[in-house]
């Protein structure tokens, strides 16, 4: 019998909690318990890909190009840097303690992690209406400095806490190297990558790859990485183990099972959050638009009791 392909996309909380500063110690624990959750799936027989998020992990990159420039003259990288940088070290962080508990469990396989480059359009209008908060807060006064001096966007917070660096998040269009990917999971490793959306890119009139100032969506990209290699399981593990409309209200309710058009009729009803929710959703949707089997929306220590998740399918 063929062996199912899945790509698990974890959310920020899994490697860093929102109550926590990120020392090496708390992101190793939350990586640990995580990937405890991922044993059932291979004990079933699972072939894997894991996708993660890198905001708090990039944000701190960001952070440390600015005081290395400000105490010590130290040259910026360019955000395509720092997402790779993320990309790198939280990879080897995730595939170091994998292999560790694949072990505990008595588990042979290999893991591997890949720096993802994904292309995207240089022409989307994502670029002229930069929307994705990175990096720290600054004053009003730092944040005009700045603007006119590197030419960045900036937005006041809408909490009051400040002005932060607004980036474009364009469309992902391409997995580069996804058949590689895709060809080593089905031979058994399991593949790490697509970390934090991936290291966005463009090829310009000349056919050469460019990086492109921006970040993606992890769970966008996750989506597509996993319909354009025909994976037969999407999930998505988040902080809350099914899908609600009306979430914390006297009315909410619980969504175990969504079709398609289920799904955009709630989407399109503004049920789910823009900032949370609603960028799941719509990945979840495109993957099984794109031919996968189900999309699942879950908390990862919910993964092996399958009365939990919402659920979505085509039809």
């Amino acid at each position: 019998m063929k062996k199912k392909l899945a790509v698990i996309a974890l959310g920020g909380n899994a490697l860093l909690r929102g109550d926590q500063i990120g020392t090496i110690d708390e992101q190793e624990q939350n990586t640990a318990d995580t990937l405890q959750n991922l044993m059932y799936l291979i004990k079933e027989g699972y072939d894997l890909i894991i996708a993660h998020g890198n905001g708090p992990q990039v944000g701190n990159i960001l952070m440390r190009n600015d005081a290395g420039e400000t105490m010590y003259g130290i040259a910026q990288m360019p955000l395509d840097v720092c997402v790779a940088d993320s990309q790198g070290g939280i990879g080897y962080m995730i595939e170091r303690i994998l292999r560790n508990t694949l072990k505990d469990h008595g588990i042979s396989k290999e893991v591997l992690t890949v720096v993802t480059p994904v292309l995207v359009d240089i022409n989307d209008p994502a670029f002229s209406n930069p929307t994705k908060p990175v990096g720290k807060y600054y004053t009003k006064e730092q944040a005009d400095e700045l603007t006119a001096a590197k030419g960045w966007i900036f937005k006041a917070s809408p909490k009051g806490d400040g002005y932060r660096r607004n980036v474009p998040s364009p469309k992902p269009l391409a997995i580069m190297n996804e058949k590689v990917i895709e060809s080593m999971a089905r031979a058994g490793t399991i593949v790490i990558a697509v970390g934090g959306g991936g290291i966005p890119v463009y090829i310009d009139e000349n056919k050469n790859v460019r990086p492109a100032e921006a970040v993606i969506d992890k769970d966008t990209a996750s989506a597509l990485l996993a319909a354009r290699i025909g994976a037969d399981e999407f999930y998505i593990l988040t902080d809350v183990p099914f899908v609600y409309i009306n979430y914390k209200k006297e009315n909410e309710e619980k969504l175990e099972f969504l079709t398609y058009d289920m799904a955009k009729k709630h989407l399109d009803a503004g049920m789910f959050g823009e900032g949370s929710m609603a960028p799941k959703i719509r990945a979840c949707m495109e993957f099984v638009k794109g031919g996968g089997e189900m999309a699942v929306i879950t908390e990862a220590t919910k993964l092996e009791d399958m009365s939990y998740g919402s659920k979505i399918t085509l039809h």
